[in-house]
């Protein structure tokens, strides 16, 4: 399981979450969000994250000339279009700045079913999308509800490699390890307050999430009991 942390403002969250080796981390470039952070923060953020840790730029409904900007100024590797933006459409502007890039669908329980949701995957990957994010549907917000959508929706034998999203923490983590899933995706349960994140709940999702890899390192560690 693949683990990205999202909604960074904090340089010293960034290191934190270096330490935990996450996979990916997100910076979120859509101004209404208590969670936005500016080029001049993305600057200083982005130069915190090593090689092989990826900096996922989130945009919401962005014009080109805007996203140019974005990557002519700051360094990151994949595009998170989490807006309104059609397959063409996030196609056309990921190859104007030459990025890798996923699309988060906002699952609506509602009207969406699991073949619904297929559908919608097949049109991103046809467009060339790396993945799909899955997120709860909102009527007036694009992300960070903190809402979790039901999971019986989520497509077996997706056509992308789908990401989670949406009401995750350290507590049903865990259970994410059953699902048809590549990734998961969180912001709010890990956090003390919006932007600002929290050591111990940055840990203890990563415990939960790759259970296998702390269980081998807690085994590794050096034993304080004498002989």
């Amino acid at each position: 399981m693949h683990v990205k942390f999202c909604g960074f403002t904090q340089l010293d969250d960034i290191k934190a979450a270096v330490q935990l080796n996450v996979d990916a981390v997100g910076l979120v470039f859509y101004p209404p969000s208590p969670r936005a952070v500016t080029i001049e923060q993305a600057q200083t953020l982005s130069a915190a994250v090593p090689a092989f840790i990826n900096v996922v730029a989130l945009v919401v409904n962005m014009t080109e000339d805007q996203l140019i900007t974005l990557a002519n100024n700051v360094a990151f590797d994949v595009i998170q279009f989490h807006g309104d933006e059609s397959p063409e459409q996030c196609r056309q502007l990921a190859s104007t700045v030459n990025k890798r890039w996923m699309k988060a669908l906002r699952i609506n329980a509602e009207q969406d079913t699991r073949d619904s949701v297929s559908g919608q995957i097949d049109s991103f990957a046809a467009a060339g999308a790396s993945s799909i994010l899955l997120d709860a549907y909102h009527q007036h917000k694009y992300g960070g509800t903190g809402a979790r959508f039901d999971w019986s929706l989520i497509p077996h034998n997706s056509s992308l490699p789908i990401i989670l999203a949406g009401g995750l923490d350290a507590d049903n983590g865990a259970a994410t390890s059953d699902l048809p899933i590549y990734a998961v995706d969180v912001s709010g349960g890990i956090e003390i307050d919006k932007g600002k994140k929290d050591p111990a709940k940055m840990r203890a999702f990563m415990k939960a999430v790759k259970r296998d890899r702390w269980q081998n390192e807690t085994l590794s560690e050096p034993s304080n009991i004498s002989s």
